[in-house]
């Protein structure tokens, strides 16, 4: 039974008269009459008795008419959820973040799209260092990511919601944790804990920069896989780091000062991106909540 003859159905045995049917379905009669001899047809059975002044349920018409309202109503709650799909009132994006610095952004976001948007399903990526994410949202594998890049491809679109200061982690007792700022050119001798990516890695690439400005290369790279290890490895004077005032605010650090650098340097952007081309409804409704819920720096 497909859905048009349901309906048809249905409405003859509401009225139990083919012409008021017909009516209720802004159609003519002989085609209602005929749809229903082929629904029998095809049925093997007969829904209606008929007479001149008579239409009645068959038993077997009686028995279908439940499962025909089922139908119907199984058609018209698909046809909502199409709607509802393309405006965004339902739908799923997933959002991957590096965790811990910025786990608060991630927060308000996630509370505000449940509240409003209860329809999205927001599924939430941690662990997902900025050149993952990027690479990840390029692939189709991540609809929007939160995270730090210098440069970002033309096939990103992108908003700020965030700006960090840049700091220097050094283990307590260090010759430079009693300074107000550390200027860069006194830190060609230190050994560095970063963070994984390299070049690629906004950290990383900031630190050679401040090096190579300062005239010297970074000796003794040691790398760790997250923000919480580094300042491990710092607190054990393993090394220096250059870190994030979110770091500092939101990662146990034992045993580490955080000094700013003078002069200081440009601070780090945390932007929301998601493909240029991903056209989910549900994703447009997640951006567009997000330009309330974190508007970014004044």
């Amino acid at each position: 039974m497909e859905v048009h003859q349901a309906r048809a159905f249905l409405a003859v045995a509401e009225h139990l008269h083919f012409g008021h049917a017909a009516a209720a379905l802004h159609m003519a009669q002989p085609p209602l009459s005929r749809l229903i001899r082929r629904l029998e047809t095809d049925l093997g059975a007969e829904l209606f008795e008929r007479s001149t002044r008579h239409v009645a349920l068959t038993a077997q018409g009686a028995a279908l008419v439940e499962p025909a309202r089922e139908l119907v109503r199984l058609s018209e709650s698909m046809a909502a959820v199409v709607r509802e799909s393309l405006d965004g009132t339902t739908g799923r994006v997933t959002l991957g973040f590096a965790g811990g610095s910025v786990n608060d952004l991630v927060g308000d976001l996630a509370r505000d799209v449940r509240s409003r948007r209860p329809g999205i399903d927001l599924e939430l990526h941690s662990a997902q260092f900025s050149h993952v994410g990027l690479e990840r949202v390029l692939a189709g594998e991540l609809d929007v990511v939160l995270g730090r890049w210098d440069h970002l491809p033309p096939a990103v679109d992108s908003r700020l919601v965030a700006t960090e200061r840049l700091l220097v982690a050094l283990p307590e007792g260090h010759r430079l944790a009693a300074e107000p700022a550390v200027r860069a050119e006194d830190l060609a001798d230190e050994s560095w804990v970063v963070l994984p990516g390299g070049a690629r890695g906004t950290l990383t690439n900031r630190m050679h920069t401040l090096a190579l400005n300062a005239g010297f290369a970074p000796k003794n790279l040691q790398t760790a896989p997250d923000s919480w290890t580094v300042m491990v490895l710092v607190g054990a004077r393993m090394g220096i780091s250059l870190t994030l005032s979110s770091v500092r605010e939101h990662t146990p650090a034992p045993g580490v000062v955080f000094r700013p650098l003078a002069p200081e340097p440009d601070p780090v952007q945390v932007r929301m991106i998601w493909r240029r081309e991903n056209r989910s409804a549900a994703l447009a409704a997640v951006v567009d909540i997000s330009r309330t819920t974190l508007p970014g720096p004044e």
